[in-house]
């Protein structure tokens, strides 16, 4: 069992706890940085927090607070005060003041101002502020105060920091706003000055007005000599141009000649090099279209080369397929036509033993028959033998006259075949010896021609063998004429002979 003095003890530690929590909780502060939150009570200084936290013993201390912000105080004389020169006048003036966030200005300004809402500060430090003022207005005249503002600022600043000092106050500027007077003499000095100022500006003005005559006469006189002293130095200088115009164009036309000159050999020149690039590019391009052709061509051959071989390779193909086709065709024909002879063959070796069957039992019959017929075939063909032989024995028995017999046959034959072309001839006409002396001549000297052919192709002189037949009968003493006959009729016999006619007749 738990002893009464621990849990007496664990009591009052968790009273303790809670104490010190709510004392926490409900004691916690936290200044802002514009006031100063100032602890008292346990303590004999004072706890300051400006911007920071702190706890604050509830019951045993307390907490109060001052404002440290900027602080605007309007100073104004509510009666005239006198200046040095006894003028009365009223000042508008403009204060910005503050605590001093010194922890001895904090401490004098506690006791002050502790808190106290800005406005209630303000208006305790404006009257302090306004005798500040009104002691330095009485310190200077109405021309230092409106003349030297800047000065009259510091000077009331200078002399209310002692008193702001004492407060913990600490004075940042002060402004003059506006100084007024009761009889008008500010407006009045302003009159004065301005007059004095219109015064001393229409003196100035009148000074400047002849300064300026002054100088504008100077500055003519000076104008003028410059302007003769200048158009004589223009002149000079337009002579010496135009003389220097004249020289540079004596020169620029010497070397515009000679630029001419040197830019017609340039032009020359690039014309020449231009004609010769043209003619380099034309032939350039000659032989590129040379070139291009021949590639053209050589694309058309192998073009033409490739459908020639396709076609041919086409052709081939077919007439292979058309060739085998063929062969097919042809060796089943074959097969067939081998087949109908063989069958044909067969049938007919049949019927051929069948015929020399019945051919044996006719030869039986007419062998008597043949026999005779043979004998006669015989007999005919040894008549024709006889008779052959019989005129080839003429023949060498006429010799010389045969042959004779035969070209005096041909020739009248001859003769019509050289004057057949001129029986297609209309009309003649000769000239010369005339009539028919010369057509007759003609058509004898053809046939003349065509004797000697006959020697010359069969070697047989036809008018050596005539002359010496003729020469042979008058050497003979015989006056007689050799007639020729005919042959003979074709209804004559072979074997009949031919006997040669002579006809004597007397010269």
């Amino acid at each position: 069992m738990p002893n009464p003095e621990t849990i007496f003890t664990a009591i009052i530690i968790v009273a303790v706890v809670i104490a010190v929590l709510a004392i926490v909780l409900t004691g916690y502060v936290k200044a802002p940085p514009d006031q100063a939150y100032i602890i008292s009570g346990l303590k004999k200084e004072s706890k300051v927090l400006v911007g920071r936290a702190g706890i604050r013993v509830p019951i045993f201390e307390r907490l109060d607070k001052l404002y440290l912000g900027q602080m605007t105080v309007d100073i104004k004389t509510e009666q005239s005060v006198p200046t040095s020169d006894f003028i009365n006048v009223n000042v508008d003036a403009v204060a910005k003041v503050r605590i001093s966030p010194l922890p001895e200005g904090i401490k004098l300004a506690a006791k002050n101002f502790l808190n106290k809402k800005p406005d209630e500060i303000t208006r305790d430090l404006q009257d302090s502020l306004q005798g500040n003022m009104r002691e330095i207005i009485g310190t200077l005249s109405l021309k230092e105060i409106n003349t030297d503002r800047d000065s009259f600022s510091d000077q009331v600043m200078q002399k209310a920091s002692k008193d702001m000092d004492k407060l913990g106050i600490e004075i940042l500027s002060c402004n003059i706003q506006n100084v007024t007077d009761e009889n008008g003499l500010i407006k009045d000095l302003g009159a004065d000055n301005t007059s004095l100022i219109k015064k001393n500006a229409a003196i100035a003005k009148a000074q400047a007005d002849r300064d300026i005559a002054i100088a504008q006469a100077e500055a003519e006189r000076e104008s003028n000599e410059a302007r003769v002293q200048a158009d004589t130095q223009i002149a000079q200088k337009q002579t010496e141009l135009e003389i220097r115009r004249a020289e540079l164009k004596i020169m620029a036309d010497g070397k515009k000649a000679e630029a001419d000159a040197a830019y017609e050999i340039q032009s020359q020149e690039q014309r020449k090099s231009i004609e010769t690039a043209t003619v380099n590019a034309e032939i350039a391009k000659t032989q590129r279209q040379a070139e291009l052709k021949q590639y053209e061509v050589e694309v058309e051959k192998q073009k033409l080369e490739a459908e020639i071989r396709a076609k041919a390779d086409a052709e081939r193909y077919r007439q292979q397929q058309e060739s085998e086709a063929a062969l097919f065709k042809r060796q089943k024909d074959a097969e067939a036509s081998r087949y109908e002879q063989e069958q044909k063959a067969e049938a007919e070796m049949k019927i051929a033993q069948a015929q020399k069957y019945a051919k044996e039992q006719e030869a039986e019959g007419i062998a008597a028959v043949g026999k005779a017929e043979a004998a006669a075939i015989r007999a005919k063909a040894l008549a024709e033998a006889e008779g052959i032989d019989k005129k080839a024995e003429a023949m060498k028995k006429y010799g010389e006259a045969a042959v004779i017999e035969m070209v005096m046959q041909a020739l009248p034959e001859i003769a019509k075949h050289v004057a057949e072309p001129l029986s297609k001839v209309d009309k003649i006409t000769m000239y010369g010896e005339g009539n028919s002396a010369k057509l007759l001549g003609d058509i004898i000297t053809g046939t003349t021609q065509v004797t000697e052919g006959i020697t010359q192709g069969m070697g047989i002189d036809v008018k050596s063998l005539i002359a010496g037949m003729l020469g042979g009968r008058l050497a003979g003493g015989e006056d007689k004429t050799v007639i020729i006959q005919a042959p003979p009729p074709a209804d004559r016999p072979v074997d009949a002979p031919i006997v040669p006619s002579e006809d004597t007749q007397p010269e």
